[in-house]
């Protein structure tokens, strides 16, 4: 009786959560997610004078005006960097989902601040090259980066193991009917 009444209450549970959100959904709202918390992290940073670079730098090359290095420009920039990171928190997704530990996240994030500093570079005038920029900068922006993967890397990699280990529990037990 007892396990009558607790498989109808994980039943009336199940119902009420609705439909499970499908990994796409999950992996964009983890990008999305990430790309506003952690640029608005280098907000803070750039606030207190840890970082010369402002998450406004993503405007720079695309739109004019002066609006854009101020409050409406840090808001856009910060939705702008969120959308972006959609994108990457995909090539994450993509790459390397199955991988359960933190340093996949960490290398990728490494990876990331590799490409922004060194590849993209020269279509942010504001920004100087990495050799020109203080250490308290560049040190700044590589934890900011590091933070970011770990964050992407591991909320995606949680989500998809806990995802298959759910669907091989219901095969398992749909096996055993």
């Amino acid at each position: 009786m007892t396990s009558e009444k607790n498989t109808d209450q994980n039943e009336q549970t199940k119902e009420d959560q609705g439909p499970p959100v499908p990994m796409g959904g999950r992996v964009a709202a983890t990008g999305f997610c990430g790309g506003v918390l952690w640029s608005f992290v280098g907000y803070i940073a750039y606030l207190f004078h840890f970082s010369e670079i402002s998450p406004n730098m993503i405007l720079q090359p695309f739109v004019l005006g002066e609006w854009k290095k101020h409050g409406l420009g840090t808001i856009i920039s910060i939705i702008v960097i969120g959308i972006i990171s959609i994108g990457g928190a995909f090539l994450y997704y993509l790459l390397l989902k199955r991988l359960k530990t933190m340093w996949p996240g960490m290398l990728y994030g490494l990876l990331l601040w590799l490409l922004v500093f060194f590849v993209f570079n020269p279509i942010f005038q504001d920004v100087r090259a990495v050799t020109e920029l203080k250490s308290d900068t560049i040190i700044t922006t590589i934890c900011i980066y590091l933070l970011y993967g770990l964050f992407v890397g591991y909320s995606i990699s949680f989500e998809y193991n806990e995802l298959n280990s759910e669907k091989l529990a219901r095969a398992l037990g749909t096996q055993r009917e």
